[in-house]
C-alpha cells in the first residue's frame, strides 16, 4: 500500500462526515491508500458517523477507538495501525482535495526520504468554497504541521512517533519536526497537495476557549524548550528576550485587562465577533500566552 491518511477526531461529528467523504474521494486507486481514523473518546454522535462512513468507504478504512488521551497518543495509535509506505497526517477540520494523496505521492517520488508539506486554504464556511488555488496569504512556515504533511512511515516510527507527554494543546507536531530536522530529514512543499482548513468565525462564547488554549499552549511550549533548547524553538515559541520583554511591558500597562473589558459585551451576548472584536480576542489570547509562558518557564519541571 502506498499511503495512509491518518487523522484523529474528538467531538466533531457534524464535520467528520464530510471530512471522511473527502478522504474517500481520491484520484489514486482505492487499493493504493487507506484511511486510519482515531476517535479520541468522543461523546457526541461521532460513533454513528463512523458507522455510516464504514458503509461508504471506498478504500481500506480502519477505526481506532480510545479513551480521551490527547492528540499525541491518538497520532501514535494511528501510526501503529498504518500500513502505507507514506503516512499523510491531516486534522478533523480539513477537507482534502481529490488529488491530495496523488500530489503527496508525486513529490515523494522525487524525494523518497523527505517530508512533504501541503498547502492549506483557510475558510470560515464549507459552503461556496473558494477556488482551490493556494496563495502566499495561506503560507505556514512550520516544518512539520499535521494539518497537511506526509513522511515515510518508517521514518516517523524510527524517531519514536509523537511524545505523549505533550498531553495538552499544542507543539506536539513541532517537536516531531525538530527531531526529524535533527536527523537531517529534508522537507519539500507542494502547493498542489491542498486542503481546505475550516476555521469558523469566533463567537463571544468562544473567547474563554481561546484563552484556555493559549494557556495550555504556553505550558507545552515550555516543555518543547526543555527538549529543544535551540534558536528554532525559542523563535517558534516566542521565548526570546525581545518578545518576552515586549509582552512583559504590555502586562505592566495592563493591556490584558483592557482587552477583557472590550470583550465583555460580545461574550455576554454570545454572538459572532466583529472584525475589531476578533482582533481584540486574538490579542488577549496572545497576551495570556506570554503571561503563562513566564510562569511555565520558571516553574520546576514536573516528573
Amino acid at each position: 500500500m502506498r499511503a495512509t491518511i491518518q487523522l484523529c477526531t474528538y467531538n466533531r461529528a457534524a464535520l467528520l462526515e464530510r471530512v471522511l467523504e473527502a478522504c474517500f474521494d481520491q484520484t489514486v486507486a482505492e487499493t493504493d491508500y487507506e484511511v486510519v481514523l482515531v476517535d479520541d473518546g468522543s461523546t457526541d454522535a461521532t460513533p454513528a458517523v463512523i458507522e455510516t462512513a464504514r458503509s461508504r468507504a471506498s478504500c481500506a478504512f480502519t477505526v481506532v477507538t480510545q479513551r480521551n488521551s490527547g492528540l499525541a497518543a491518538g497520532r501514535n495509535a494511528g501510526i501503529a495501525r498504518a500500513r502505507g509506505e507514506r503516512i499523510v497526517f491531516i486534522d478533523d477540520d480539513v477537507l482534502p482535495l481529490p488529488n491530495f494523496v496523488e500530489q503527496h505521492l508525486r513529490t515523494h517520488e522525487l524525494h523518497p526520504q523527505a517530508i512533504v508539506r501541503g498547502g492549506a486554504i483557510t475558510v470560515e464556511k464549507l459552503d461556496d468554497l473558494p477556488p482551490p488555488v493556494w496563495s502566499i496569504k495561506d503560507y505556514s512556515g512550520n516544518f512539520f504541521w499535521t494539518t497537511n504533511v506526509s513522511v515515510p512511515l518508517a521514518t516517523i516510527r524510527d524517531v519514536g512517533g509523537f511524545d505523549e507527554n505533550f498531553s495538552e494543546y499544542g507543539w506536539e507536531d513541532i517537536d516531531v519536526g525538530l527531531r526529524l530536522r535533527a536527523r537531517g530529514v529534508k522537507a519539500f512543499f507542494n502547493p498542489k497537495a491542498l486542503v481546505y482548513h475550516f476555521k469558523p468565525r469566533r463567537r463571544g462564547d468562544g473567547v474563554e476557549t481561546m484563552v484556555r488554549q493559549a494557556r495550555a499552549q504556553a505550558r507545552t511550549a515550555a516543555r518543547l524548550l526543555r527538549l529543544h533548547p535551540n534558536w528554532r524553538a525559542y523563535l517558534a515559541t516566542g521565548a526570546n528576550p525581545v518578545q518576552r520583554g515586549f509582552h512583559g511591558m504590555m502586562r505592566k500597562l495592563r493591556v490584558p485587562e483592557r482587552l477583557r473589558r472590550r470583550l465583555e459585551v460580545p461574550v455576554a451576548e454570545q454572538r459572532e465577533l466583529s472584525g475589531r472584536e476578533l482582533r481584540a480576542a486574538r490579542a488577549l489570547a496572545n497576551e495570556v500566552y506570554f503571561e503563562e509562558l513566564e510562569r511555565a518557564l520558571t516553574a520546576p519541571e514536573a516528573g
